[in-house]
């Protein structure tokens, strides 16, 4: 039997790599929304802890300084944390582009591999076409001959 020699080879390997290409650029996107997300959970939980300083302040003896500058802070770590979410929120849509073009190299991947399966199946019958005029050919040649 001949060996199967699919010509669009190296176009169905190009198309592997750029599905590995896209996993890995979809991995690190992934990774840096978490980030993004764990660096907010930390704002957030500082934030918290400015609060209940403020609370303490209140409920002690009155330093106007220490009440303004938890002011500050608290002030500050709110912005902080808007800017964060921003940030995450930039995360998650790169993350979803980054999610669109793997399925799309995917889709295309799979095209291409379902057009090679159809070759094979091309290439298998042929080759039993061919297999099968070569046993008629025997036969008819032996029948020949015993006459």
């Amino acid at each position: 039997m001949a060996k199967f020699n699919y010509r669009m080879q190296s176009i169905l390997d190009i198309k592997y790599k750029l599905e590995e290409q896209e996993k890995m650029a979809y991995s690190v996107a992934n990774q840096k929304l978490q980030d993004e997300n764990q660096k907010l959970a930390m704002l957030m939980m500082k934030k918290a802890g400015y609060e209940n300083e403020a609370r303490e302040l209140a409920l002690g003896s009155i330093d106007i300084q220490k009440i303004q500058e938890n002011k500050r802070a608290i002030t500050t770590m709110k912005t902080l944390i808007r800017d964060q979410m921003m940030k995450v929120h930039v995360a998650e849509k790169n993350v979803e582009l980054a999610r669109k073009r793997l399925s799309d190299v995917m889709v295309d991947r799979k095209s291409h591999e379902k057009l090679r399966e159809k070759a094979f199946d091309q290439f298998v019958k042929e080759e039993a076409g061919k297999e099968m005029l070569e046993i008629d050919q025997l036969v008819s040649f032996t029948h020949q001959s015993k006459q």
